[in-house]
């Protein structure tokens, strides 16, 4: 097994090591690890700007602060469910909530920009560790009942806040403090949830040996970075060995990590998860989502900063409508999915999301933030909120239980490694159009931005027809009718 989330297990784990003690303490500690890995995939993005001239960092290496976390994050996330499975889920998480203390602190102090993306690539290794064992955790604390369901809200709530608290407090913390406490914060939370977790939580693990896919950890890990690496290198020009060469490797070593675990007994990843047309959809919608959510949004939180001249706090403020639009909206879907289905709004939201990049295809030098950014971030607020919800649902629709943990850990991987991706793309797209613009350095940005947004529309709208396509089940199975209803984690 990868993720430990299924009702069984937990009630099995119980079984030998004792109840858990202290329920809703536990909630706590582990909630508030989660909060912190959230934290870390926004509040950086606040601090870049600042960060890149302190350090003087070029602004195809800054791309590389958020893309090092969201890389490393979703390429190891896989293995972390089954590391913590098997090697403790505690023991996992308190390796991991220290190893995400020293590398912020390691962030924090760095002088050289290696030291910088180092650290970066660190915490999304240990965050990789963490964010399962803390899921799994949660799971044998709530082995069932309404308390589970009332704990997994929770803590499945804590993603959007964790989202929205990063870009403001980032913002803060950079403009009345330092860029670097955006590092350092990480430090007392690591601790507090680490001690909270040694002193509340049992040890729990899963039955049965240990295995793992190490050549599929490899070759994914190696695969996706080089195919980033590339994508980030063609600003030298897509015909440069820097670029096509390593995105023909990666490519080459993604088809092998698909041979592999076509043959290996104990896969990272067992295709028939991904392979199922529904949870496809899913997985397809989160990898183009994530490119939209992390790398085309990193773009907005530019233009604020250097184009408009927003502090960085101002700029945290000044994207939060987006925020509070999503969580709405995705609120209503939740509630309507049993009249709505899956097919409808995950079909309807790209929509919405490609709308709102075309509409940020008109920022300009003199452009200002109520005409070329507000409406366009609720229009992104609205389509987030439609296909979160349902692509969340549709990752688990008739898993196996021996499966569900994968299923779960997947989506959450393909929005992360979507999003390095995404963010390695635009990076030279904008750079190309910077440098082709001419005029002013405002209007050139503002140009190379303009076509970040572009690309980013056409990357949106692309989950439309692939909704329409895949998506079969109807929208009996959210209300209980269906035989075949999607696993639920709480």
């Amino acid at each position: 097994m990868t993720v430990a989330t299924q009702t069984a297990e937990a009630a099995a784990d119980a079984t030998q090591v004792g109840r858990p003690k202290g329920q809703w303490g536990s909630l706590v500690f582990l909630a508030l690890a989660q909060f912190m890995v959230v934290l870390d995939g926004t509040i950086v993005n606040l601090a870049l700007p600042r960060l890149q001239i302190e350090m003087g960092i070029s602004d195809t290496t800054r791309s590389w602060v958020v893309t090092a976390y969201a890389l490393v994050f979703g390429a190891f996330l896989l293995l972390g469910g089954r590391v913590a499975d098997f090697w403790g889920r505690k023991r996992t998480f308190i390796v991991a909530a220290a190893g995400f203390a020293i590398a912020s602190l390691i962030g924090g102090i760095a002088q050289e920009t290696w030291e910088l993306l180092g650290a970066r690539a660190l915490q999304g290794l240990f965050a990789a560790l963490l964010a399962p064992a803390a899921l799994a955790l949660l799971t044998v604390s709530f082995p069932g009942g309404k308390d589970r369901g009332t704990a997994f809200a929770i803590f499945g709530s804590i993603s959007g806040i964790g989202a929205a608290v990063g870009v403001l407090l980032g913002g803060f913390l950079t403009d009345y403090v330092s860029w670097r406490w955006t590092f350092f914060v990480n430090v007392p939370i690591a601790i507090i949830a680490l001690l909270g977790v040694m002193s509340m939580v049992r040890e729990s693990k899963a039955a049965g040996a240990a295995k793992y896919d190490w050549p599929g950890v490899a070759l994914a890990a190696l695969g996706l970075g080089s195919l980033v690496y590339g994508f980030t290198n063609a600003e030298h020009g897509w015909g440069a060995p820097e670029a096509w060469g390593f995105i023909l490797a990666g490519v080459v070593l993604m088809v092998l990590f698909v041979a592999v675990e076509k043959k290996v007994k104990h896969p990272l990843l067992p295709l028939r998860v991904a392979t199922e047309r529904n949870r496809a959809a899913a997985y397809l919608a989160a990898f183009l989502s994530g490119a939209v959510l992390i790398g085309g949004i990193l773009f907005i939180n530019y233009y604020l900063q250097i184009v408009l001249g927003f502090a960085p706090f101002i700029a945290g403020i000044a994207s939060l409508p987006m925020t509070v639009v999503l969580i709405v909206t995705a609120t209503l879907v939740a509630r309507n999915l049993p009249k709505l289905g899956a097919k409808i709004p995950t079909a309807v939201g790209p929509v919405f999301m490609a709308a709102a990049m075309l509409w940020l295809t008109q920022v300009t030098a003199e452009g200002t933030y109520a005409v070329n950014m507000l409406p366009a971030l609720i229009l992104m607020g609205i389509g987030l909120g439609m296909v979160f919800v349902p692509m969340q649902n549709l990752a688990l629709f008739g898993v196996d239980k021996d499966d569900a943990g994968v299923a779960s850990a997947l989506v959450n991987a393909s929005q992360q490694i979507g999003g390095s991706l995404g963010i390695a793309l635009f990076s030279t797209i904008a750079a190309a159009a910077t440098a082709a613009a001419g005029g002013s350095q405002m209007g050139a940005l503002s140009a190379g931005y303009s076509s970040v947004f572009l690309w980013a529309a056409g990357v949106a709208i692309l989950i439309a027809p692939l909704a329409l396509l895949l998506i079969t089940i109807t929208k009996e199975t959210f209300s209980g009718s269906d035989e075949n209803q999607p696993v639920h984690l709480g």
